[in-house]
């Protein structure tokens, strides 16, 4: 959470245990821990590999899209911050579909896209 609040700007509200509800704006993210570790000892875990959904090895593979208002001026906040994925290093892009975005990494890995649609 502290990774949010430092580099995101994000304020928590409700922190329990490994759950937490941050805001900032208009956007709210609810987060929690990938902490179960019980798939380790489950059978079947090619037919079955969740059950919580908050499997240790989930952590680092979620992803978000958020879309601002202002993508531009959070880029030039974020790009300080040390968040920005290596593709997004170079700056907002526009997208075939009609968008301009650029892409964020949390600690774990996990994807935050922010992104502003296109009108014409």
């Amino acid at each position: 959470m502290a990774y949010y609040r430092e580099r995101f700007a994000f304020d928590a509200p409700h922190q329990a245990g490994d759950f937490a509800v941050l805001v900032r704006d208009d956007a709210v993210l609810h987060l929690w821990g990938a902490t179960d570790e019980d798939w380790r000892s489950r059978e079947n875990l090619d037919r079955q590999p969740i059950c919580s959904g908050a499997e240790s090895f989930l952590a680092g593979t979620a992803s978000c899209r958020i879309e601002v208002s202002d993508v531009d001026a959070l880029f030039a906040e974020l790009q300080s911050a040390g968040v920005l994925h290596d593709v997004s290093r170079a700056g907002v892009s526009a997208t075939d579909f009609g968008t301009r975005e650029f892409a964020t990494l949390d600690t774990d890995g996990n994807l935050l896209t922010f992104f502003r649609w296109n009108h014409s």
